[in-house]
């Protein structure tokens, strides 16, 4: 027979209170009486019951992640990370992904029936308009909002200074000597935030050093193949770049195989450099420069906020920007 709150408690020689307040994770129970329940717990092999703690706290211990793609590394690196920061304050993580797809986006906001599993949200979004937001609002969900977009103060969000990292990529090539720039990533026909910061921070890097950008190739989606097919129409023109910017590393890895099937060398023909710093990039032949995003940074506030929020739905909103750092490897600077 499975053991109950009430055996906890006995074994323990608490209240039935105590070893609740253990179990939902609340801080004010003190080392000693927190180690007599969780030793209890172990003897017993006690499993809460996730139904009646909703029933009794309106509380699920649960949130909900939301990435556009869970198969993009930055992306799965990202929900690692929130995953291990939700856990060290008693929460559980759930992941889905929108597929850049407006309707899908929607249907996760609003939610209906589903936001009863959560707690609260924790949203990264590529194509959320901010109507779609306005519909969260009404819902009452504890929401914080991950990544670029720029946002009018309502919600709690975690941003990345993507103009000054791809300022700070750009500027690491023209110090490099590079002359003839091109980048990697733009998309012209989508109102995303990411490229268009990306770009902008490109542009001025080059403008600040007396350089117009050599070319800025499209990219319909941030994956190698993109980046590969981006980077041999790169390689056909004339004059051909010097050096590449590329608006994610999954793009600058498919670049870097387009520079090695033309016969070329990275970095003595093209030097190449990403954002991101997925692991992959750290195991490449020659090894990818990049920008680097603090992930855990991300995560740790994300789920400090969405806590916050839980606690005091009526909490300031809160505008965070995650560090970032420039990490030169072989893709630009050689062995």
């Amino acid at each position: 027979m499975a053991a109950t709150l009430r055996d906890v408690a006995e074994r323990a020689q608490v209240s039935m209170r105590t070893v609740s307040n253990v179990v939902s994770g609340y801080a004010h129970v003190s080392e000693r009486m927190r180690r007599r329940v969780l030793d209890a717990i172990d003897e017993l092999d006690y499993r809460p019951n996730p139904v009646a703690r909703t029933l009794r706290t309106g509380r699920t211990g649960m949130l909900a992640l939301v990435v556009p793609e869970i198969d993009v590394p930055y992306f799965s690196e990202l929900a690692r990370d929130v995953i291990n920061a939700a856990a060290e304050v008693g929460y559980r993580v759930m992941i889905d992904q929108t597929g850049h797809d407006h309707d899908r986006e929607r249907e996760l906001l609003t939610g209906g029936d589903r936001t009863m599993l959560f707690d609260g949200i924790l949203f990264s979004p590529l194509v959320t308009r901010t109507e779609l937001l306005e519909m969260n609002a009404r819902t009452s969900m504890p929401l914080v909002l991950l990544g670029e977009h720029e946002f009018d103060g309502r919600f709690d969000h975690v941003a990345i200074d993507n103009v000054q990292a791809a300022h700070d990529a750009t500027t690491h090539l023209i110090r490099l000597g590079r002359t003839r720039i091109a980048a990697i990533g733009a998309q012209p026909d989508e109102q995303y935030s990411t490229p268009q910061q990306r770009t902008a921070g490109f542009e001025g890097a080059l403008a600040d050093a007396g350089l117009t950008p050599l070319r800025i190739e499209a990219a319909a989606h941030y994956r190698r193949a993109d980046g590969y097919q981006a980077a041999r129409s790169l390689l056909e023109r004339d004059p051909r770049p010097d050096a590449i910017f590329c608006y994610s590393d999954l793009l600058a890895m498919g670049a870097l195989r387009a520079v090695f099937d033309a016969g070329l060398r990275v970095p003595e023909d093209v030097a190449i450099i990403g954002v991101d710093d997925i692991e992959e990039g750290r195991y490449s032949r020659p090894s990818l420069s990049t920008v680097s995003l603090d992930t855990p940074f991300i995560a740790r506030n994300a789920v400090a906020r969405v806590v916050a929020r839980i606690e005091d739905p009526d909490t300031d909103a809160v505008e965070l920007v995650a560090p970032h750092a420039l990490i030169a490897r072989e893709s630009t600077v050689g062995r």
